[in-house]
């Protein structure tokens, strides 16, 4: 199943959108779904290493030390 939401998008990402849409040969709605799904997924990714980087537990690593444990 799926749910229609309007959006309000600025002339000249919508001309981009409708550019992408004409050279792939798929409905803008595709390429919208696309970018959120993406977007969404790279939110979460930063939420992860904020929630890791406030985790006292969790040790942070200089790259030095990090080349050091590696023998580098």
């Amino acid at each position: 199943m799926s749910t229609a939401i309007s959006v309000r998008l600025p002339d000249a990402l919508a001309k981009e959108i409708d550019h992408i849409a004409a050279e792939t040969e798929r409905p803008r709605s595709f390429h919208i779904q696309k970018a959120l799904e993406s977007y969404i997924e790279d939110f979460a990714d930063v939420q992860i290493a904020l929630d890791r980087l406030r985790d006292p537990r969790d040790p942070v690593v200089s790259g030095r030390e990090l080349r050091e444990s590696l023998g580098l």
